[in-house]
């Protein structure tokens, strides 16, 4: 491999010819061999609209030129489009304030926009950094990352999820099947009422995150160092959040107090906490739905899903929950990362927060997730649900708990008496209470019709 020689304020250091990086990333990639995680491409692209957003308000207010302004917005179309991936080497385990990444980025632009100009001219912190701090603009591409991945990627699939819910409940208005509480029989239900509780639990979570976004929406940069804005001109908080909301799509606006946006995490804890409530209920949703589909002759058996691959290697013919699997695992890994998120926000000292990059990495990995296992789930397995009306039926009418629709007429503990003689000698709930001389033959026919109990 060639390398070029980079000098920074630690003095020289060995940069490979072909990476656009320079002494600090390199510095960075040396000292931190940790894991194999790296810096995620979502805050590199985010950081494109944060330098580009940057750059235009410092042009703006007369301290960028018009020349170093536009190589910068070049370099960054080039970052936000994934051109320049291989040149963010970084891993997620470097120092806490995110600097070295920040550091990354600068000197990639710098570089590659010095390469476009066929001169030195642009240099990493002077230019391409100017009226920043890395505490400043870390936790601005964070927020800025996690807007534009909640909004372009999860929103999407919890509105599909919706949809598809929706339809289901239309087409099995009617179906009536026993209910269950602690894993028993209860009363009855009907198949739509039952689907109705998914949907509004999605539909809740959706509120929740929307909600949790509008938090996300205040950015810090403009705030420097430690919140007062040192180096950064007068206004410049202001027109950068206006040009990152022109670039992104996303309406963004500068942070009312910078010394709690620079310190403080609670807004990204607040949206996770969406993100556990969504996981939460999609790994109940996927647990009802396998329990349901359970059999195909000794489970449950009172819905059919999708049967996608073979579920068994030496079981010839068995299919499996494949998809409530998925989901139910990324629930778990969800919530285990919320976890992380709180305790990261929990930590730094005084003006920073230093432990960002952990924090932001697990935030986004929820948000692809809950994405990437929602669109799996309602593609491969939700979408496919249809009903078994007669196993519902037959389990409807084997259950002792239609002896509910009884108390009226009976009470409650002629009812008990009833239900436990019919389970004890194998007999239906009408030949236990006329046995019991409870109610005549006609007198339980005329008051017994589980169909209309819901």
């Amino acid at each position: 491999m060639e390398y070029r020689i980079e000098k920074d304020s630690m003095g020289e250091i060995q940069v490979p010819a072909d990476r656009y990086w320079g002494a600090q990333t390199q510095r960075s990639l040396e000292n931190f061999r940790i894991s194999t995680e790296k810096m995620p491409k979502e805050i590199i692209r985010a950081f494109g609209f944060l330098k580009k957003g940057a750059a235009a308000a410092n042009h703006k207010l007369g301290k960028l030129d018009a020349e170093k302004y536009e190589l910068i917005c070049q370099v960054c179309d080039e970052i936000i489009e994934g051109k320049l991936d291989d040149h963010f080497p970084l891993a997620v385990w470097q120092t806490g304030s995110g600097t070295q990444s920040n550091m990354n980025v600068n000197e990639v632009v710098a570089n590659r926009g010095n390469e476009i100009a066929g001169k030195k001219i642009l240099h990493p912190n002077d230019h391409v950094n100017m009226s920043q701090s890395s505490n400043d603009t870390f936790p601005t591409a964070m927020h800025i990352s996690a807007v534009t991945e909640m909004e372009d990627k999860l929103l999407p699939e919890l509105e599909a999820l919706i949809q598809t819910f929706l339809r289901l409940e239309e087409e099995n208005q009617g179906l009536v099947k026993s209910g269950r509480t602690h894993l028993q029989d209860a009363v009855p239900i009907s198949f739509s009422q039952e689907i109705s509780g998914w949907r509004s639990m999605i539909q809740h979570c959706l509120s929740m995150v929307l909600l949790s976004l509008e938090q996300l929406k205040d950015i810090c940069l403009g705030a420097t160092a430690v919140g007062t804005g040192l180096n950064a001109p007068k206004g410049f908080a202001e027109e950068a959040a206006r040009a990152i909301s022109g670039l992104t799509g996303k309406t963004f606006r500068t942070a009312p107090n910078k010394f709690h946006a620079l310190t403080s995490k609670d807004q990204l804890v607040f949206a996770h906490g969406a993100l556990k409530a969504l996981a939460a209920d999609m790994m109940k949703i996927a647990n009802d739905v396998r329990w349901l589909a359970s059999g195909p002759r000794c489970g449950l058996g009172e819905i059919h899903i999708p049967e996608n691959e073979p579920g068994s290697s030496i079981m010839p013919g068995k299919v499996n929950p494949t998809q409530c699997e998925a989901v139910t695992m990324a629930a778990v890994q969800v919530i285990a990362n919320d976890t992380a998120v709180s305790m990261a926000a929990s930590q730094g000292n005084f003006e920073l927060n230093v432990y960002m990059p952990v924090c932001i990495h697990n935030f986004l990995q929820s948000v692809r997730l809950m994405a990437d296992s929602i669109r799996s789930f309602n593609e491969h397995c939700v979408s496919g649900i249809t009903a078994n009306p007669e196993k519902m039926k037959a389990n409807l009418h084997n259950s002792l708990m239609l002896v509910t629709a009884l108390n009226p007429h009976i009470g409650y503990d002629n009812a008990a008496k009833t239900a436990k003689k019919a389970f004890a000698e194998n007999i239906s709930l009408k030949e236990a209470c006329v046995a019991l001389g409870f109610l005549t033959e006609e007198a339980f026919d005329q008051v017994f019709h589980p169909e209309e109990m819901i």
